[in-house]
């Protein structure tokens, strides 16, 4: 079987005593062509030098030496295949276009210059049938011994091939854009006409420099905005009073804010100056009459006594002020001018507010029939005790046996109108009368009954009627100046 791997021959000893081929000088650089643009978008073939003047001499070539790349001299490049990556258009690559010059010499052999290289001469045997040198007739030929192709020289005749301008060249534009307007308006001849020179500016290069939006000539001109719909007289109104009806329910928010928590605060603080003014009027009495003891005149917002109502906690008690007008109640419970003052014949009556302002009152709807309620002054001590409401009166009998309730009965006579809790009207003044609900009574005022009554407005958050307490005396404790603190048993009779 014959064997078809590849022989390579054994290298020939070189003798050092015989001479070195000389050197071959380096190739000039193939011919380049400079290519400048022109307006039209097409490349203006110019070459960088001559190619006929100054040709570079041949170079003899060594004797035993064969041809260079390894191809007879006379050999051509194949017909109609690209070179170098440039197409021969399907002619050979050594033809002459039809409107060239006159036709080229021949290309010179046998030694003679072709395009700028020496050809060795001819041997009448083509390479490519003629074995090299030391290899077998049926060796493979060698990668490096192929056949060169030789790139002919670019030259004036040669027809330059066009390539498209792409966009933004001198020279090209856009389509044209259209812009679709309504029908009513007409269309303004604003269109860009490439035959027109006048329709070039400068400011069309510095756009496209920038990358601007080829349809910005038309942003000046906007489209006019939508019309908007008329809205209906019902829609109007119903917004209209949506819009009210939310403001005024934001008013009242803040309005409740402020009467139920911000007044409560400044009422804190004007009841706690009356306070420490009155603890000091009665540590230390007017030095100009050192034999009066007790007080009977006040002015409108002092301090004249303090109430305490254990059933509503331990902690509860504020001081009663002169007067019942909206500032003095600000301060805390008013005592009506015209009624009597603790512990005296007659009624003492005290107004104050149920909501807001401090809300001294604000739990009187909680007591029960013979609670107490003590009122403490300079001198003394009194414990009043809250009468039988309507429905223990019905059935006092079996109440009357609850030590508590020593001294309280249902009231009869002048005083029948009198009873624990009522609810009337604002106007119903008589409730604070010398003798409660009857004001026109001929009771003598030695003989009158030392009562309480303390008034509210009823129901929580609005003044449109007035609750009613009352209660009886049943009991004064004098102050001791050698233990001055001791207090009534009362006091201690928390929930």
């Amino acid at each position: 079987m014959p064997d078809d791997r590849r022989r390579v021959p054994p290298r020939r000893p070189q003798d050092p005593e015989a001479p070195r081929p000389a050197r071959r000088a380096p190739e000039p650089p193939p011919e380049r062509t400079r290519h400048s643009g022109s307006l039209n978008g097409s490349l203006d073939p110019t070459p960088s030098r001559p190619t006929g003047a100054n040709p570079v001499p041949p170079r003899p070539a060594a004797a035993g030496q064969p041809p260079p790349h390894g191809r007879p001299a006379n050999s051509q490049p194949a017909t109609s295949q690209p070179v170098n990556g440039r197409p021969t258009n399907g002619r050979p690559a050594n033809s002459q276009s039809a409107n060239s010059q006159p036709a080229r010499p021949p290309r010179p052999v046998n030694g003679q210059p072709l395009n700028g290289r020496p050809i060795r001469p001819a041997t009448g045997r083509p390479a490519a049938d003629r074995p090299a040198a030391g290899r077998p007739p049926h060796a493979r030929a060698h990668p490096a011994e192929a056949r060169t192709e030789l790139i002919p020289p670019v030259t004036d005749d040669d027809p330059t091939e066009f390539i498209q301008a792409h966009r933004g060249s001198l020279g090209y534009r856009d389509p044209e854009t259209e812009r679709i307007r309504p029908a009513d308006q007409d269309e303004p001849d604003d269109r860009v006409h490439l035959d027109d020179p006048a329709d070039y500016d400068d400011h069309d290069d510095h756009d496209h420099d920038n990358n601007d939006d080829p349809d910005d000539e038309f942003d000046d001109d906007p489209l006019p905005p939508p019309r908007k719909r008329k809205e209906s007289a019902a829609s109007v109104i119903v917004r209209s009073v949506g819009e009210i009806m939310v403001t005024l329910g934001v008013i009242v928010l803040l309005f409740v804010v402020y009467e139920v928590w911000v007044t409560d605060l400044v009422s804190a603080e004007k009841q706690e100056d009356v306070t420490v003014a009155l603890d000091d009027q009665w540590q230390h009495p007017d030095p100009a009459d050192p034999q009066r003891q007790q007080k009977f005149e006040f002015a409108d917002g002092e301090g004249m006594a303090k109430l305490y109502i254990p059933a509503l906690g331990d902690d509860y008690h504020f001081t009663v002020v002169e007067g019942t007008s909206a500032a003095d109640l600000e301060t805390g419970p008013g005592h009506y001018k015209k009624s009597a003052l603790p512990g005296q014949p007659g009624n003492f009556a005290v107004a104050g507010h149920r909501v807001g302002k401090g809300a001294p009152f604000n739990d009187l709807d909680l007591l029960s029939s013979c609670d107490a309620i003590v009122v403490e002054t300079q001198t003394s001590w009194f414990v009043y005790r809250m009468l039988p409401t309507s429905d223990d009166a019905k059935n006092w009998a079996a109440k009357a046996a609850d030590p508590q309730c020593a001294g309280v009965a249902p009231q009869t006579g002048d005083y029948a109108r009198a009873t624990g809790r009522q609810i009337v009207t604002p106007q119903q003044s008589e409730v604070v009368a010398p003798v409660p609900g009857n004001p026109s009574a001929k009771t003598a005022a030695e003989q009158r009954q030392k009562m309480i009554t303390l008034t509210t407005c009823h129901p929580k958050f609005s003044n449109r009627q007035r609750m009613v307490l009352q209660g009886v005396l049943v009991r004064e404790q004098p102050k001791n100046a050698a233990e001055p603190t001791a207090v009534p048993a009362e006091l201690r009779e928390t929930a």
